[in-house]
């Protein structure tokens, strides 16, 4: 996320903007488009075309990924991706991503995650991400993911106990928004953020009615199990978001404080997979 200058700041306490405004100057950094959909014989479902700048390649597994296109309550198209990584999946994971990726670049850590802890796993672009429709914009954000849930109880007929809604960083905000109005089988929050401004200015103690993303509001109001994640030396999100939210949710399990990890690189770290597993074996509505 980056900081707001000092002309936006004197503006946003002396003139307070609509929180989208101050949520288009914290958080949303879309990437160019590193994946498109082609077409398959129905006209409604979709192959992912990887764009060859991709970092990460998917090889062989872009035939267990099924793409598709929903229209939010906003006007806007969002890009899906089913990823069928097992045949007999414990949950379906509803996968809100962080941050300037697209689903091309996060298709490949779907499938290899999906694979490793047996579940399925649906993502999305937000609108302005990859190649779906519209701005990104904090309003956009709840109306993307209340899109892609619809889909996966219409399209697909899975259940709420059967969905697990996974947010990590600022997907976490759209997660929280979702899980407060309904009830599934468990919520993974990794590197969650309390609200905009208390990002932007750690000293922040309430939230202002100019505050955009203020999950730390809502997520008292989560009545599923709640998996919150989070590296102690987060240079972006500090730690303390992380312990405040797990503090707030009302059927928090144990969390998963990874000693030293930053940022990004908590999936690399092995207890990351174990908890994972641990919740979704045992912690996770069955």
């Amino acid at each position: 996320m980056n900081g707001l200058s000092l002309k936006e700041l004197c503006y946003t306490f002396c003139c307070p903007p609509c929180p989208s405004r101050i949520a288009s100057k914290l958080a949303f950094l879309p990437p160019e488009p590193t994946y498109s959909f082609q077409t398959d014989e129905s006209g409604s479902t979709f192959s992912l075309n990887i764009s060859e700048k991709t970092e990460w390649q998917t090889s062989d597994t872009g035939k267990e990924m099924e793409g598709f296109i929903t229209l939010t309550s906003r006007g806007n198209q969002i890009a899906c991706l089913y990823v069928k990584c097992c045949s007999n999946p414990r949950f379906i994971i509803l996968f809100s991503h962080g941050n300037a990726v697209d689903l091309g670049q996060m298709s490949s850590f779907y499938y290899d995650l999906g694979s490793r802890i047996n579940c399925n796993i649906l993502s999305y672009d937000y609108s302005g991400y990859g190649i779906s429709t519209g701005k990104p914009s904090e309003k956009n954000l709840y109306a993307d993911i209340e899109a892609a849930w619809h889909s996966l109880r219409t399209r697909y007929g899975f259940t709420p106990e059967k969905i697990v809604l996974y947010g990590q960083s600022i997907g976490t905000v759209p997660t929280v928004d979702l899980a407060s109005r309904y009830e599934v089988g468990g919520v993974i929050l990794h590197s969650p953020l309390m609200s905009g401004m208390r990002v932007a200015f750690p000293k922040t103690k309430r939230t202002w009615c100019f505050d955009a993303f203020p999950s730390i509001d809502k997520v008292s109001k989560v009545t599923s199990p709640v998996l919150v994640i989070h590296g102690t030396e987060d240079e972006v999100i500090d730690f303390s978001h992380g312990l405040a939210i797990y503090e707030r949710c009302p059927r928090a399990v144990e969390p998963l404080w990874v000693e030293g990890a930053g940022h990004n690189d908590v999936v690399f770290y092995t207890e990351y997979l174990k908890r994972l597993k641990q919740f979704l074996s045992f912690e996770a509505a069955n």
